[in-house]
């Protein structure tokens, strides 16, 4: 159970930063390049998978 929970925040995490880069700019050919919401929606996700991550990494065995 460890394993896929850590699995699942760094896959969440993951999408987050590929949103966020979108949204800033930095990645184009998407209709979300260039797009404030995803400027925010990106980088919460990318946190939101990074506290599942650490609660993986944190589970006991």
């Amino acid at each position: 159970m460890r394993i896929v929970v850590l699995g699942l925040g760094v896959v969440v995490a993951c999408f987050g930063v590929l949103w966020a880069l979108q949204g800033f700019g930095v990645l184009g050919g998407s209709p979300m390049s260039n797009t404030t919401t995803w400027s925010i929606i990106g980088p919460i996700t990318a946190l939101v998978g990074v506290a599942i991550a650490g609660y993986g990494a944190r589970m006991r065995k």
